[in-house]
Formats: C-alpha cells, sequence, structure tokens
C-alpha cells in the first residue's frame, strides 16, 4: 500500500496548496475527486472536501486508489466525524453519462458536488482543468499531493462502492458487490448471460453491442 501517516499535520507537505491559497486570501478551499469513470455500470461520482485549517492534526489522507478498503471505509469514518470539515458528495447518473459522454458527466458531478458547499471560495480538482464557476486549479495526480484532494477521492470512492452494494441486491447475478461495476470476466460473462441492466451504461461498448440497436452516444469506450 502507498505511503499514509497515521495523522496529517498542518505543516505537512500534503497540505503545502492550500496553505499557499490561505496567504493569498482565500478562506474556504475544496479539493474535488471523482470515482467511477471506467465501469460499465452505475453512476460516477464526485466530492468536494473543505479540511478545517484549525485543528493541529487531521486524518492521514492519501490517493484512495492506494489505500485498502478497510483504510477507505475507517478514513471515511474519520473523515465524516472530523469537526469543522465540510463535504458535499454528487453524481451523474449511468443515464447522464450516456446522454452526456463519461467526461461531460464527471465534471457535471464535480460541479453539482462544488455547488454543495457555499462558502467554497477556491477549488483544487484532481487530474486535467475543469470549468467552474469560482476560481480554481488542477492538480495531475493531486490526490497522491493534496490533502483536501486525497480526502475527496477517499469519500467519492466509499459512497460510490457503497451504493454498488446496494445495486448488487437491487440486480442481483452481475456481482455488483465485488468489482463494482468493473470490466471484469466475471462481469463480461454476467452481462453477457443476463444482458444490460438498468445501472448500465448503454454507451460503453461492451454493453452496447449486446444491445438490439447502438445508442446515438456509443461511440465511447472505458
Amino acid at each position: 500500500m502507498a505511503r499514509q501517516n497515521a495523522v496529517l499535520r498542518q505543516d505537512d507537505e500534503l497540505l503545502l496548496s492550500e496553505r499557499q491559497l490561505r496567504a493569498e486570501g482565500f478562506s474556504w478551499i475544496a479539493g474535488v475527486d471523482e470515482a467511477g469513470r471506467g465501469p460499465l455500470a452505475g453512476s460516477v461520482f464526485a466530492a468536494a472536501v473543505i479540511l478545517p485549517p484549525d485543528l493541529p492534526e487531521l486524518p492521514g489522507v492519501f490517493d484512495s486508489k492506494q489505500i485498502s478498503e478497510a483504510g477507505r471505509e475507517e478514513l471515511f469514518q474519520a473523515l465524516y466525524a472530523l469537526p469543522g470539515i465540510k463535504i458535499s458528495v454528487a453524481s451523474a447518473s449511468a443515464a447522464e453519462i450516456d446522454r452526456l459522454n463519461i467526461l461531460r458527466a464527471t465534471h457535471l458531478a464535480m460541479r453539482r458536488a462544488v455547488s454543495g458547499i457555499p462558502e467554497a471560495d477556491f477549488v483544487l480538482v484532481d487530474g486535467l482543468p475543469v470549468q467552474f464557476t469560482l476560481p480554481s486549479r488542477n492538480i495531475v495526480k493531486g490526490d497522491a499531493k493534496c490533502a483536501s484532494i486525497a480526502a475527496a477521492s477517499i469519500i467519492a470512492k466509499v459512497t460510490r462502492d457503497r451504493e454498488m452494494m446496494d445495486f448488487d441486491r437491487e440486480f442481483p447475478g452481475y456481482g455488483f458487490a465485488k468489482h463494482k461495476g468493473y470490466g471484469t470476466a466475471e462481469h463480461l460473462e454476467a452481462l453477457k448471460k443476463l444482458g444490460p441492466s438498468p445501472i448500465h451504461r448503454k454507451s460503453f461498448r461492451p454493453v452496447y453491442e449486446l444491445l438490439p440497436e447502438t445508442p446515438v452516444q456509443g461511440t465511447l469506450d472505458f
């Protein structure tokens, strides 16, 4: 697993971006990240997180992809219990992904998440630039370089995984609780056997190849 401390202190390198922006006059700096761009089924989720600047120690967040499932759950609980933290989670559905394409749907989910924190005055976003109504800065691999983005990556990932476990009960046979909608061999086999469910992304090739007619937006891959 990744480099991860039990706690973060306010002088940690992972909080450098937040410290610099506060020095520039910003007060409510929201880190934003997504979860679920690649799966064949389910929504894409985004979270926005503002970490409290006045606590001496914060949970030891890091890139969610490099933390075990149990570790993510532990950090998820610790973040929500943190005094003064501000968290907003939003999503774009499979139908919206099919209509807009995955990139635009992801950006929509990110903007929805940010709008859930009215106090936010600056956005730090993972990856490539995203257009927000607020001033923003993108950080490539930000979930491993920036604490608020890392926190957002954990919140988004755990929230999405929980939804996929709910979908596993609603649409049994696909194995959503195990693979969370990603295109594993097990998932592809179930897809061929059962056909697409209502939460499958019909514009993703392994899904639309099983449909009688290719969707209008069926030009995307995963």
